[in-house]
């Protein structure tokens, strides 16, 4: 009897053991394919007989989308987009709705002056003069007749002191060329980094053996534009500005409300909780918690404690992150994002990535613009955020503006961000 015990549960044990190693059979994924294909069960990465011509599809490995330089994971999610505050204005160009963002990633600050002076550099050496005078921020922006900030024409941009400040002065147009210089410029850092590395051989002298050279990049197709083909996964996708929906989102970061399910706790009124500009506790408590106008002729507070720190801009990372890490989603200076202005755009727009990209649905020649009864054309953009000439009201992420593609001021800045695409990279550029 205990032998029949004994054996009835060893049975038992190996089934069970068949059982989750079955069950435990690791699935094919983006990231691990497996050698060959589901479908056909033909091999990958195949070779010719002599072992140097590859044959069938080649699936390289792949580690999942890389984060570029100074880009931050947005987990994408619901929210609910609109005016939280009351709407001053009386514009109601942007009542509270439900919408859906997918993940993307965006720069964790704006793009500074030294940023800006790179750009400016690389495209002197490669483009044209006009394209490098059209790239220059207008740094006629800070001057007014009865406000003495002449020092900061000259200085702002290129002094030193002023790199890491959020550039300004530059328009929607040269922002949206910089995001484009900017793609290829990181695809190309990456075709010299990560390029897959082949070895060639050269005869020394005639008749002699062959003698191996080191390991070196391989050349980026003239094809794919000077980078690396896209199956290779070291390739990003472009940089440019983001739409509204994603400014909006990440501005709120309602991921650090969210406790159970899918239930958050409260909206926000700016990029951190409460209704307060100040910070609630720690050894900082009573801190500002942006740059902003905190009212008529008060752009920072009394000598020695001066409270949001700057009378104009600040640099980039001087107040504390909301809590997807991104800093001055609030304050600094307003931000270009992508959308074309349309006050309906609310009620318009889809509700998954919603982007108001032209004017299908909400036509120019609907606005009279030429007869000066409306400002809106093609032309007109949106901005967000608030800056540091603007009182409290703008801080909160649901207020919208708009200005010129072509004009730019002395408070408006922009950062970039870019969609993400499958699985989660764990590496930096």
């Amino acid at each position: 009897m205990k032998k029949l015990l004994f054996s009835s549960t060893a049975v038992a044990l190996a089934l069970s053991l068949m059982l989750s190693g079955c069950s435990s059979k690791k699935k094919a994924s983006s990231i691990n394919p497996g050698r060959k294909s589901t479908a056909t069960g033909i091999a990958y990465n195949k070779k010719s007989k002599k072992g140097k011509e590859p044959i069938g599809l080649q699936v390289k490995d792949f580690k999942g989308q890389p984060a570029g330089p100074n880009l931050v994971y947005i987990e994408g999610g619901r929210f609910t987009m609109g005016t939280v505050e009351e709407d001053v204005t009386f514009s109601r160009d942007n009542l509270e709705r439900t919408v859906t963002v997918s993940s993307f990633y965006m720069d964790e600050t704006e793009i500074t002056n030294l940023h800006w002076l790179e750009y400016l550099n690389a495209i002197q050496k490669d483009s044209s003069q006009e394209f490098y005078e059209s790239a220059l921020p207008d740094t006629t922006v800070w001057l007014s007749k009865l406000s003495f900030n002449d020092q900061f024409t000259e200085q702002y941009l290129r002094y030193p002191g002023f790199r890491m400040y959020p550039v300004v002065g530059v328009s929607w147009v040269q922002a949206s060329d910089y995001c484009k210089w900017r793609t290829d410029a990181v695809n190309g850092e990456m075709a010299s980094r990560f390029g897959d590395k082949t070895k060639s051989k050269t005869k020394i002298g005639f008749g002699k053996k062959s003698a191996k050279k080191a390991p070196v990049a391989e050349a980026p197709s003239a094809k794919t534009g000077g980078r690396l083909a896209i199956e290779s996964g070291n390739v990003l996708p472009a940089y440019r500005l983001p739409t509204e929906a994603e400014w909006e989102y990440a501005a709120k970061a309602l991921i650090g409300t969210q406790y159970m399910d899918e239930n958050q706790s409260n909206q926000r009124i700016y990029p951190w909780d409460g209704s307060s500009l100040r910070k609630s506790k720690g050894k900082t408590k009573g801190t500002m918690l942006a740059n902003f106008k905190r009212g008529r002729g008060d752009y920072a507070g009394i000598a020695g404690h001066q409270n949001d720190k700057g009378t104009i801009t600040l640099e980039v990372y001087e107040f504390p992150p909301n809590d997807f890490g991104l800093y001055n989603m609030a304050g600094n200076v307003n931000e270009w994002v992508y959308d074309l202005y349309r006050p309906n755009s609310f009620q318009d727009v889809n509700d998954l990535n919603p982007i108001r990209r032209n004017d299908y649905l909400d036509e120019e020649k609907l606005y009279d613009k030429k007869g000066y009864n409306s400002l809106i054309d093609n032309h007109l953009r949106v901005y967000k955020g608030g800056s540091w000439n603007d009182v409290a009201y703008w801080l909160s992420p649901g207020t919208r503006r708009a200005l010129d593609q072509d004009s730019s001021t002395a408070t408006i800045g922009f950062r970039c961000a870019m969609i993400a695409i499958g699985p989660k990279g764990k590496r930096k550029i």
